[in-house]
């Protein structure tokens, strides 16, 4: 196969690998156009698997466990690949209407330069677990959909709407002008504890890169800085993590009012 025309196919599929994420894709509305199993390889979820696809109409073929082990990028594919349309970025008004459809206050994460897919994809994990609207990235320095990103989510990228903007200033003040609370998460802000903060109003948390934090312009353009209280000597969290606590926080403080109001 020619350069050109293998750039070509990369261009117009995307490789779906792991019994997980491939489920999660064909139980999305992402186009499929076929699924590799291999052979020798047996259990409930691939034949769920073979069910789902045979559904919804998407050629399964079975194919020698080398053909996989040479196909596979990541070297996980656990006997399943699938070839899929790649994942299309999302407008900030198609976030805003997916908070509409479920008629909630806006919860969205805006990355300020997170660089390490695995990062991206556990952060897309768990703001589409906690209930979150969506994730923000940058179109530079960062990390976008890849397929690692989408494994690294276990396929929930499949069903987070991903927005990708030129200007992560320029997105913030469209935020701000959408009503939306710019929430930075940094180690010297007030703590996520502090009942003071409305955490139940429309927001997006802002969160900095690897290593790097909020860089000095996001910064100086959040509404409010607000950390997570740290008791060992490890005085840091990896990004993603921080996430998940933050969203828990958020989500319970939301749980809370709901509760109040009945």
């Amino acid at each position: 196969m020619s350069n050109r025309r293998r750039n070509k196919r990369q261009e117009d599929e995307e490789l779906i690998e792991g019994r997980n994420p491939v489920l999660e894709a064909i139980n999305s509305e992402r186009p499929i156009n076929k699924v590799l199993l291999a052979k020798d390889t047996h259990g409930d979820q691939l034949r769920y698997i073979m069910a789902m696809a045979k559904d919804k109409q998407i050629p399964v073929l079975l194919r020698e466990k080398e053909v996989l082990n040479r196909l596979s990028v990541t070297r996980m594919h656990q006997g399943v690949i699938a070839y899929a349309a790649p994942l299309a970025y999302h407008s900030l008004e198609d976030l805003f209407r997916r908070a509409d459809r479920t008629k909630e206050a806006p919860l969205f994460f805006l990355l300020d330069g997170v660089e390490d897919p695995h990062n991206l994809g556990s952060i897309i994990r768990s703001v589409e677990v906690f209930g979150g609207h969506g994730v923000i990235v940058p179109e530079r320095r960062s990390v976008g959909l890849t397929p690692t990103v989408v494994r690294a989510s276990a396929g929930a990228a499949n069903h987070l709407p991903v927005a990708r903007v030129k200007n992560t200033v320029r997105a913030m003040e469209e935020l701000k002008e959408k009503g939306c609370w710019l929430v930075g998460g940094d180690m010297q802000g007030e703590t996520i504890w502090e009942e003071g903060f409305d955490l139940t109003a429309p927001l997006c948390l802002v969160l900095g890169g690897e290593g790097k934090g909020l860089s000095r312009l996001v910064k100086e353009n959040c509404d409010l800085l607000v950390g997570i209280p740290m008791r060992g000597r490890v005085r840091s969290l990896n990004v993603s993590v921080a996430a998940g606590v933050f969203l828990a926080e958020i989500i319970r403080r939301r749980a809370s009012l709901g509760k109040q109001r009945l």
